[in-house]
């Protein structure tokens, strides 16, 4: 019996699997720059603290970008084609975006960012891909 209750306690302690996000860019204008996505996990941290980022070449058409390692459960991105390479999204003078964005479900938000919870996807411990389209 103490064996048993010892085992459970182990398996309880050990981490949960890792899972991968490939995440496919649909609508990349030109070749120029970087595909560049940031990986978040709660509402609080939504646009202001990732997990985790990554980035890819752009590519006409459509760009994949696959992070690993990722504990299974609930997450958000946003994505832009950072066409001019520098590293942030240009915005204009009223502060909307000139260069093409989207986030995870496509989600769009009424004036500004969607909430976490509209672009909030699964990833189970299996992995998952997830599209989205530039805007």
């Amino acid at each position: 019996m103490y064996r048993l209750i010892i085992a459970l306690l182990f398996a309880a302690a050990l981490p949960s699997h890792a899972a991968d996000l490939t995440i496919r860019v649909d609508g990349v204008a030109s070749v120029d720059g970087d595909v560049k996505v940031a990986i978040y996990n709660s509402a609080d941290t939504f646009l202001a603290k990732p997990v985790r980022a990554a980035a890819a070449p752009a590519r006409q058409g459509t760009v994949e970008l696959k992070v690993s390692d990722l504990p299974a459960g609930d997450y958000a991105f946003a994505v832009y084609h950072d066409a001019n390479n520098n590293g942030k999204m240009d915005l204009n003078m009223m502060g909307i975006p000139t260069e093409d964005y989207g986030f995870s479900n496509n989600a769009m938000g009424k004036r500004g960012a969607p909430r976490y919870e509209d672009a909030r996807i699964v990833l189970p411990e299996a992995g998952a891909t997830a599209t989205v389209n530039l805007r």
